[in-house]
């Protein structure tokens, strides 16, 4: 067993050689294990489109039964449909076998304990069991079940459409959530121009990231092509989303953010609005401004999730593209929602989302910048950059280092899914925002050898 696969918010390994099918099934074993000690009897498992998935699917689903466990294999699917399924079918734990964003030779494996997702010391644990051989023994059923209608069905009951119906465009980048997305958004009304929607795990035509700008580049070209109203993609299993604007331009994940919390900010004065370390400060004073109240917190997709649960607030997103909606929604983050949610915003508005964009204040960004930082060194980095930086402006530290500087900031922190820092900054100019980023890529330079600047990251 290979240790390093179990990371803070997920189980993630190359698949042929982390991923072997014994040690897949000792995860679904210790999996049923957990289950079972806390009273449940029943799970439910979907997969992505991913070539080792159906390998993994059957070692998983054996170490599960094995355990005494039922099964409901609700198939192939987007991660958030798995996450609906916790709600609609309501057993005791759940788990999607899926590689993310990362390269067509990973997989991986998102787990759920109820409908709170399992992370940090309760991913270590399973770790636990499988080195200790410690399990129960039983044998355990499976059933298939669908999810996709009941899905499609609740979100057409749940979306307010206003009167516009327009064209949109879904890139799914052959990940899953053209699957689901085509046929909901042409349900709601709209007319949806579809592109590699069809699931294909070797991603052949581009890696479905909507982080990566470069990854959005026909989805641009698509959309002012066909005069379409907004462009919508999808991560590989569609938790997190990208948007482009009728000019072209990218709607990043915080700005999303602000949009959607104007609108949830009407419905619900004064609610708290989540967002992470990397948004824009442009989004919590935003927030501040529309009666919210903004609360920074950590980056990760279970630790947002955790944070709703603990605060309450109606809203969450992270850079990324997850977004978290808690008010008529369930909590979980979800592309396919969330695109639906902004053909909500723009069908009730004569706004365009290029307008939107427009109207927010002026500043100069980066969007996050990867660098390669090996797993074993780059917490150390960060705790070092966090102590040279403290002595000269004022610093954050619940997810990284968040400084401060006269006029922007800057933020170095490690990826808790890659061996990677990530970086972003952000100023009231060009000159500002280079002189920021220069003084902390000078710095690790200097003073962190681990970090290469100039490699690319491929994952």
């Amino acid at each position: 067993m290979n240790p390093e696969v179990f990371r803070q918010y997920d189980i993630r390994g190359r698949a042929e050689t982390d991923l072997t099918d014994p040690f897949t099934t000792a995860l679904g074993r210790a999996f049923g294990t957990h289950i079972k000690r806390r009273g449940g009897a029943q799970v439910v498992i979907g997969r992505d489109c991913r070539q080792s998935g159906p390998r993994l699917v059957e070692a998983f689903r054996r170490g599960v039964l094995d355990a005494g466990i039922d099964v409901i294999d609700i198939g192939e699917v987007p991660t958030p449909l798995m996450y609906f399924a916790l709600h609609h079918l309501r057993p005791d734990g759940g788990v999607v076998i899926t590689g993310s964003h990362n390269p067509p030779n990973w997989n991986g494996f998102k787990m759920c304990e109820g409908t709170a997702s399992m992370y940090g010391d309760g991913l270590l644990a399973l770790r636990d069991l499988i080195q200790n051989e410690d399990y129960e023994s039983g044998r355990g059923t499976s059933e298939a079940r669908d999810v996709i209608g009941p899905y499609i069905d609740y979100v057409v009951g749940n979306i307010r459409l206003g009167p516009k119906r327009f064209r949109v465009v879904v890139d799914a980048g052959n990940g899953m959530g053209g699957l689901v997305a085509v046929p909901l958004y042409r349900r709601l009304g709209f007319e949806v121009v579809d592109m590699y929607c069809e699931p294909d795990g070797r991603f052949p035509n581009h890696h479905p990231d909507p982080t990566v700008e470069a990854n959005l580049a026909e989805l641009k070209q698509r959309v002012t092509g066909t005069g379409a109203a907004v462009g919508i993609a999808f991560d590989g299993d569609a938790d997190r989303i990208g948007a482009v604007d009728t000019r072209g331009r990218v709607a990043w994940g915080d700005q999303l953010l602000t949009f959607f919390s104007r609108a949830v900010l009407a419905e619900f004065p004064g609610a708290s609005i989540v967002g992470e370390v990397k948004c824009s400060k442009v989004l919590f004073d935003d927030v501040a401004a529309h009666g919210g109240k903004p609360d920074m917190w950590k980056v990760g997709h279970s630790l947002i999730k955790a944070r709703l649960r603990e605060t309450g607030a109606k809203l969450a997103g992270e850079m990324s593209g997850h977004m978290f909606f808690n008010d008529r929604w369930f909590g979980f983050d979800d592309a396919i929602y969330s695109g639906a949610r902004l053909l909500e915003l723009l069908s009730r508005t004569d706004e365009t989302l290029a307008d939107m964009i427009e109207g927010l204040p002026a500043t100069v960004t980066t969007p996050e910048l990867r660098v390669h930082c090996p797993d074993a060194d780059k917490f150390a980095v960060v705790s070092r950059a966090a102590a040279h930086f403290r002595e000269r402006y004022p610093v954050l530290d619940i997810d990284g280092v968040r400084i401060t500087f006269p006029t922007g900031w800057g933020l170095i922190r490690p990826s808790n899914t890659q061996p990677v820092l990530v970086m972003r900054f952000e100023a009231d100019s060009q000159a500002n925002l280079d002189r920021y980023r220069g003084e902390v890529e000078a710095w690790l330079r200097a003073h962190a050898p681990e970090v290469d600047l100039d490699a690319p990251t491929d994952h």
